[in-house]
């Protein structure tokens, strides 16, 4: 993508455009439909037609549960979204994977502003303010199984990280693809993480705990 569009919807015509058509665990089609990508040859799919309807479709996975995270990688199977115009296909997409492009269109302009861990542990308050004792290995343990694509317990994420484990110190522990947009696959709509979640923080919150001087 030589050029940076000045808007989401230029980005997502661009994608379709020139065949970038997966996003996550997404498939987009060039008629403005999405399904996931592995019922890429599957016809027989329940059919939705409303933008509204991704928020559904992205709200439980297979067995029924809440899905908490919209990245994780537990998208459920067997719909096809099929959307009347670009703008309802950038609305779905939205529902799916919030910020999604906007995040990538930041990237692309060379704007896009990231926290680092250390950062964000830092600015945290109330019964989340004990993760600042979360020590460096810990933290890079807990990144590792909790951001990998197939995390720990079912869970996981599909961003890539662009935020460091602190300033100027870079992420280890996780594959180079994970932690960088430099060989991104021509097919591929990147998912990115600018900084660390709030899920990340609330599991923090046990291990730190940890770190507290004993009591005699």
């Amino acid at each position: 993508m030589p050029v940076a569009p000045s808007t989401c919807g230029e980005l997502l015509a661009q994608c379709l455009a020139s065949n970038r058509l997966i996003i996550g665990q997404i498939l987009l089609g060039g008629d403005y439909s999405m399904r996931h990508v592995d019922d890429a040859h599957h016809d027989k799919l329940e059919q939705f037609t409303s933008p509204q309807d991704a928020r559904n479709i992205a709200r439980y996975d297979e067995q029924g549960e809440f899905r908490p995270l919209k990245t994780a990688p537990n998208l459920r199977r067997g719909w096809r979204l099929k959307l009347a115009s670009l703008e309802e296909l950038e609305l779905a997409l939205e529902y799916f994977y919030p910020a999604s492009l906007g995040l990538w269109l930041s990237f692309l302009k060379g704007t896009l502003k990231t926290t680092s861990l250390r950062e964000t542990l830092d600015r945290q308050t109330g019964m989340y303010r004990i993760t600042q004792l979360l020590k460096p290995d810990q933290a890079v343990d807990l990144v590792s199984k909790c951001c990998a694509p197939q995390g720990s317990e079912g869970g996981g994420c599909l961003r890539t990280i662009l935020w460091d484990l602190a300033p100027g110190e870079p992420l280890t522990g996780l594959p180079e693809e994970k932690l960088s947009l430099q060989d991104l696959p021509p097919d591929r709509i990147p998912l990115i993480c600018r900084e660390l979640c709030n899920l990340v923080v609330a599991a923090a919150r046990p291990i730190a705990k940890g770190n507290l001087p004993k009591k005699d």
